[in-house]
């Protein structure tokens, strides 16, 4: 008899013990979700929506109208054109695992065959990824946890066959007064070094020194000697790290209200980063938190060595449903 009830009293605390570990366990889950909730409701409140409204999809270049676009034109004195976009090809280097490759076809005019008449023709098909060589960011490129521009989170828009809002075809034509900052020849060198970024107080003494302010709806692109020197020579070193802009830089053009940034660098941000912790936070700045698009690999080469450092800038980018980014080929016109 005792060694029963010894027994029973054994299995009641060890259901004591085990309820305990169960609200212990339950308590510590529920105060695991209490942090991720509060953690995303954080998340969630840091995002501000845009300027633009709750539905805008394009935003800064929200600032053109008729109005800009007829004053930037004023800004044209010899008519001379530049293109901003480099030539590409499989052998371009990009970010990995970006890549492409090209055939030129001949439909149907295999064995001689002659589906129009005397006439032949060639056919190019395409298989490879719209962020190589000169490009666009578009506002769904870049995010932070799955939050985009305007508080759009990737799993209500990012679908594999495309983007459901934040796509490239939104972005209307650029057509604005654009801005060359050589930042090289400001550290007295042809091509910055791989890391070296630029302050704010760097680019207000540029912006000085060519009498080129920056302002509100501008197209600001930066020269760094990068690409000249090193795309060709060495397109490993050229593609594994870059100098650009500190974060700050990136703020402050956000603070100047401008509708683009660029570079003639694959990424605009200095690789590898200001802070180790936050690679990229400059397209952070620009993309998600402004609504500020990007421009890469930009051939701002020509455009310094002419002392071209104003231009009507000009881009009407290919308008793919959903895409992401886009090859361009923009025109500074001086």
């Amino acid at each position: 008899m005792l060694q029963k009830i010894v027994g029973i009293l054994v299995f009641i605390s060890a259901g004591s013990a085990l309820a305990e570990a169960g609200t212990l366990a339950e308590a510590g889950t529920l105060a695991e979700a209490g942090t991720l909730a509060e953690a995303g409701t954080l998340a969630e409140d840091s995002c501000q929506p845009s300027k633009w409204g709750p539905d805008d999809e394009i935003g800064n270049v929200n600032l053109i109208s008729p109005e800009t676009v007829l004053k930037a034109s004023k800004l044209i004195k010899t008519g001379k054109t530049y293109s901003l976009g480099i030539t590409i090809d499989s052998n371009t280097p990009a970010f990995p695992p970006r890549s492409l490759s090209l055939m030129v076809v001949q439909p149907g005019q295999q064995e001689g065959a002659r589906p129009l008449g005397i006439n032949t023709y060639n056919d190019d098909v395409f298989f490879g990824w719209f962020g190589i060589g000169s490009q666009i960011d578009g506002l769904g490129h870049l995010g932070t946890d799955g939050m985009y521009y305007n508080c759009n989170r990737s799993e209500d828009f990012a679908e594999l066959t495309g983007l459901t809002k934040l796509g490239i075809e939104k972005v209307p034509p650029i057509v604005a007064r654009g801005v060359v900052l050589d930042m090289a020849s400001h550290f007295g060198v042809d091509v910055m070094e791989a890391g070296k970024f630029f302050t704010v107080a760097d680019v207000k003494a540029v912006a000085k020194r060519q009498n080129t302010p920056i302002r509100k709806g501008d197209v600001v692109l930066f020269h760094t000697g990068w690409t000249d020197a090193k795309l060709q020579s060495d397109p490993d070193a050229w593609v594994a790290a870059e100098p650009g802009q500190s974060e700050e830089v990136a703020q402050y053009l956000a603070d100047l209200d401008v509708v683009a940034v660029g570079a003639d660098t694959w990424g605009v941000d200095v690789v590898p980063p200001q802070f180790a912790d936050r690679p990229y936070q400059g397209h952070v700045i620009l993309l998600k938190e402004n609504g500020i698009y990007i421009l890469e690999t930009m051939n701002t080469g020509p455009l310094v060595r002419d002392g071209a450092y104003e231009f009507l800038f000009v881009l009407g980018q290919a308008k793919v449903r959903g895409a992401v980014q886009m090859i361009i080929n923009p025109i500074a016109i001086h």
